[in-house]
């Protein structure tokens, strides 16, 4: 094959996706494609992180895209050093320069530039061994089904036994078939392709992509990456038909003051002068403390007898940081939402996941002055647990609430609701959300009741005191997101 015939160049353009059984064929393209990387420069130390991160894309069945333009990605990823300016003062005369200065403005560009890629990168530095490679085969992964990008498929074979070679002779190989045979037509056709898909497309990540590479769920198996990934995209569904603004409590609802406890108030504002008493908290460190080196009394402690130490005398009142806590009790027969009913894009059980999600990130992010507590109980028959997957994934997407205790996920009886609610009532204002495919009742005092009823597309929500009704809406959809709003209404944000 001469440099540069049209007809095969034609043919590999038009075929964007395709598979490159032969081995000799197969070792002129890795070795060629090398050399196309901007980043930095090609050198032979850079030879073999791409290979092996080239090996984990490929040894998952994935499409393969060209190793320069993955090279690139993962200097860019991992931190290397910028070395744009040094890369052009490499030899490009066998290299079509024109495609390169567009590939560098308009996809290097768009990774150096981009929010979603910064945020992945910070997760994929904190990754150890063989986990940055994998969590780079899920950036390149996704960021293909995003811009719509279809590589090839390579043998892991030939990546193995590129990886055996010394990284010298690969580097001279490929070099070499560049002044030999021209440059690979699947590697123009590929560069075409990716500036294309590039410019079309606007953020490189979605939200859900970046949320599991920062948590690491990215490196689950795919069963278990999907389930999480569709939580997550339903819930930024749910929450995108919120106002960006706290809602309105309703106006028959009236809040009033529990029960205040010492450890909730603290002292706000400057001081106006000092004084000789005060509380424990606004006590001024004295430079008498412990100064006395025989067994008497310290003057420390003299003058801390006699009131004689000094104290702040603050001009405000204090602060009261009201504690609030959430629960929501999901039943065993909610096992029957495992199921995708017509007009809904994601199972009944997937968008109660999101619904959850998006009070809990609502809440904290609108109720940041008060100290929150997000109970999720999941009721229980004796031994059977049917709804385990469902806290395995909620306690993968809470991972970060659970650590600083701001969640908990608990297995309780029946039984023992009333005396949970009545706990949580003594501390705290309690709210509570009864979750289940029928009504359900459940007598408490001091702690406002809601039930959530999910026996169909359209969830049915009420108070303690009346019948679910089905919230009505134009699509199924709109009711869950008009449950969300309501829930949070009902629970008197403001």
């Amino acid at each position: 094959m001469k440099r540069g015939e049209p007809g095969e160049r034609g043919k590999w353009a038009a075929m964007s996706r395709h598979e490159i059984r032969d081995p000799d064929e197969a070792i002129r393209y890795v070795s060629q494609g090398l050399w196309w990387q901007r980043a930095l420069p090609p050198q032979p130390s850079s030879i073999r992180p791409a290979l092996e991160w080239a090996l984990e894309i490929a040894s998952s069945g994935r499409e393969l895209p060209p190793l320069g333009f993955l090279a690139d990605l993962g200097h860019i990823a991992f931190g290397e050093p910028a070395g744009l300016a040094s890369a052009r003062e490499t030899p490009l005369a066998l290299l079509p320069i024109l495609l390169l200065r567009t590939y560098e403005d308009h996809v290097l560009g768009k990774f150096y530039a981009d929010r979603t890629f910064a945020r992945a990168a910070d997760a994929l530095r904190r990754y150890q061994g063989r986990d940055r490679a994998r969590g780079l085969a899920f950036v390149v992964a996704h960021f293909a089904e995003r811009c719509g990008f279809e590589g090839i498929l390579l043998n892991p074979s030939v990546l193995k036994s590129a990886l055996q070679r010394r990284n010298e002779d690969l580097h001279t190989q490929g070099w070499e078939s560049l002044e030999r045979d021209g440059p690979h037509p699947s590697l123009l056709a590929q560069y075409e392709t990716l500036i294309a898909t590039a410019r079309r497309g606007t953020e490189i990540l979605g939200p859900e992509d970046v949320s599991q590479l920062e948590r690491g769920t990215a490196l689950k198996p795919e069963g278990e990456q999907l389930a999480e990934r569709q939580v997550l995209r339903a819930a930024q569904m749910l929450e995108a038909s919120l106002p960006r603004h706290r809602l309105r409590p309703r106006a028959r609802l009236h809040e009033v003051p529990t029960r205040i406890l010492d450890e909730d108030t603290y002292p706000i504002g400057g001081y106006t002068s000092l004084a000789t008493r005060g509380s424990i908290e606004s006590l001024l460190h004295s430079q008498l403390a412990y100064m006395e080196t025989n067994e008497r009394p310290d003057l420390f402690d003299i003058k801390f007898l006699r009131d004689e130490l000094l104290y702040y005398a603050r001009d405000e009142n204090q602060f009261l940081r009201r504690r609030r806590t959430f629960a929501f009790f999901l039943y065993p027969d909610l096992e029957g939402t495992r199921c995708k009913d017509r007009g809904l894009d994601y199972q009944r059980g997937v968008l109660l996941l999101a619904l959850l999600y998006a009070l809990v990130r609502k809440l904290s992010e609108w109720l940041t002055r008060e100290a929150l507590l997000f109970q999720f109980v999941f009721v229980v028959d004796g031994d059977k647990d049917p709804l385990q997957p469902e806290r395995d994934l909620l306690a993968s997407l809470l991972r970060d609430e659970i650590i600083n205790g701001t969640a908990m996920l608990t297995k309780q009886s029946a039984n023992a609701l009333p005396g949970l609610c009545a706990a949580w009532a003594l501390r705290s204002q309690c709210h509570a959300l009864l979750i289940d495919v029928r009504n359900r009742t459940l007598r408490a005092d001091d702690v406002q009741i809601h039930r959530l009823v999910l026996d169909g597309p359209r969830p049915a929500l009420a108070d303690s005191e009346s019948e679910p009704k089905v919230i009505e809406a134009d699509e199924p959809l709109d009711s869950w997101n008009a449950a969300l709003q309501e829930i949070l209404e009902c629970w008197s944000i403001g």
